[in-house]
């Protein structure tokens, strides 16, 4: 019984050390695919780099976080311009600055990136001014070509219908601006979303590849969807907060989530 009984025994460990060691290799490669989430709780200034904006530690609505507003000079540049000379400025790839708070030592490629935003628009800017706040990401170190999404905040509750349709965006700068891609491709890179100014907003940004979603407050379907990102599907860079010149703005709990390798089929 017993010579009988060792080579059936001895298949049933093979087969399980089989399973086992195919069970090991599908979870080494989950782990490779989702890397370890990064958090940045933004409530200090540490590991922040700011270009043409002034960053301070600030609460809002009893939470913390960071305001960055562009800086004195800009705004003042702005402000003597006509209404007209700042509508073609803000139309005109480089028209004007790019206002950012990038992230130091922090590269992306694919993966999430979520976090809590607010805007409103800044006291003493220029008349018509709205505010608009958001994330960039792909960020190159021209710090001028990147990809975003961005909210614009007074326009969630506009009597306005239009506006309302804009309360979502994607940008791709310097060549793709919110203009440019309104004019030659209206409404596919706009949408519209409930929005509040100056009240916290949770926004999560989902990246694979050409393929971004927006998802706003935590809703299970995205706000705007992107399936052709200017920056291609092998596009990587830095992450940087991103405002218009405008802007109060308010970030915190910035959680960065890489994924590695190729935009999975859907």
């Amino acid at each position: 019984m017993t010579d009988q009984m060792g080579p059936a025994r001895a298949r049933r460990a093979m087969r399980q050390a089989s399973l086992i060691t195919a069970v090991t290799i599908v979870g080494l490669s989950m782990v490779a695919g989702a890397q370890t989430a990064k958090h940045y709780a933004l409530e200090t200034l540490d590991g922040l780099r700011p270009h043409n904006v002034t960053t301070v530690p600030a609460t809002l609505g009893g939470r913390k976080g960071v305001r960055v507003n562009a800086t004195d000079e800009i705004r003042r540049r702005m402000r003597a311009m006509t209404p007209e000379e700042r509508d073609k400025a803000t139309r005109a790839s480089g028209g004007t600055p790019e206002h950012l708070v990038v992230i130091d030592g922090l590269e992306f490629g694919n993966g999430t990136i979520e976090a809590e935003v607010a805007g409103t628009v800044a006291p003493g800017v220029f008349e018509g001014a709205r505010g608009f706040v958001g994330i960039a990401f792909r960020v190159q170190k021209d710090l001028r070509t990147y990809d975003a999404f961005y909210l614009r905040p007074t326009n969630g509750r506009a009597d306005d219908q239009v506006r309302r349709n804009h309360s979502a965006q994607y940008i791709a700068h310097p060549e793709w601006t919110w203009s440019r891609l309104r004019t030659e491709t209206p409404e596919k890179y706009e949408s519209y979303v409930d929005l509040v100014p100056g009240e916290w907003t949770k926004i999560r940004i989902e990246v694979r590849g050409e393929r971004a979603r927006l998802y706003v407050h935590g809703q299970a379907q995205p706000t705007l969807i992107v399936n052709d990102l200017k920056s291609g599907p092998n596009g990587r860079g830095a992450i940087a907060l991103w405002l218009e010149v405008s802007t109060d703005a308010y970030y915190r709990n910035l959680v960065v989530t890489p994924e590695a390798g190729p935009a999975p089929p859907q």
